[in-house]
């Protein structure tokens, strides 16, 4: 079995974060690590409020070393980060553990709120996260502002935002479109350095999509990990997320969430006669 790390913020809800990615990762049969970066919790006395608390870097370190100790990692994602002492101490931390597949999700902005990570945070997953990913997989806002390209409204301009991307140094680069694209179709652009490939699929009209990024960038890292190849492990991953947002369930009054065992129809498993 594979073993797979998440480096990411914890989601109290259960359906984004290093939650998504752990279940995410089951379902593909690897074996799951985490690193919190964070943690996000959320004010049921006034809905749709939710607030990230950064984890000191230094405990983060102490969970690297644990999640490393004795063993090795086929492939890893990054989520939302919290700050740029994590970046830094993450990147360095990797650098000598060669690892072949590194999937970056370059979470800038919490879902639900106007929370845009502090500006140095965006500035050092520019310059230190993509230049180490595999292949990256920012949606439609984050491409935007890490392209510097403003608001993205067609597939010209995720193509343009793609190549700018790239330019920086992720090998790979997925631009999510979802539903702000404004097709009748949920569109995903890939881009390798040298071909665009454009994914579709049907375009589900629900607000329980809570957790679909997360759950896309750790489905394409599970897919590295067990040796699939690249564009495959994208076509993979979109499958495996349009099958989780058809079956979104509703969690509360204000969220709700991917349900991650869809494709798999983890809800037959462990049947009590």
């Amino acid at each position: 079995m594979k073993n797979v790390l998440t480096i990411a913020g914890s989601d109290s809800t259960g359906g984004a974060g290093l939650e998504a990615d752990l279940k995410t990762f089951e379902e593909y049969g690897v074996f799951g690590f985490a690193s919190i970066t964070s943690i996000v919790t959320m004010d049921p006395t006034d809905g749709w409020s939710h607030e990230v608390t950064e984890l000191p870097t230094e405990l983060l370190l102490k969970q690297l070393i644990s999640a490393f100790a004795g063993t090795s990692m086929a492939a890893l994602k990054t989520g939302m980060m919290g700050n740029e002492a994590n970046i830094l101490a993450t990147v360095d931390f990797l650098q000598n553990k060669h690892i072949r597949n590194i999937v970056i999700d370059p979470v800038i902005a919490c879902k639900g709120t106007a929370q845009i990570l502090q500006p140095e945070v965006v500035t050092a997953i520019k310059k230190y996260l993509l230049p180490i990913a595999t292949i990256t997989t920012p949606n439609l806002v984050e491409a935007g502002i890490l392209a510097e390209l403003g608001d993205l409204t067609s597939i010209a301009d995720m193509k343009k935002a793609a190549q700018a991307i790239q330019q920086q140094g992720a090998k790979n680069v997925v631009v999510k479109g979802g539903h702000r694209l404004g097709e009748n179709k949920a569109i995903d652009l890939f881009y390798d350095g040298a071909e665009f490939v454009i994914f579709e699929n049907e375009l589900y009209q629900t607000e329980f999509n809570h957790g679909a990024g997360c759950t896309f960038a750790a489905a394409v890292t599970a897919g590295l990990a067990k040796g699939v190849p690249m564009k495959q492990a994208v076509a993979m991953a979109k499958q495996f997320v349009a099958a989780a947002i058809k079956a979104g369930v509703q969690i509360n009054p204000y969220v709700g969430h991917v349900w991650h065992g869809a494709y798999n129809k983890a809800e037959k498993r462990m049947v009590v006669m």
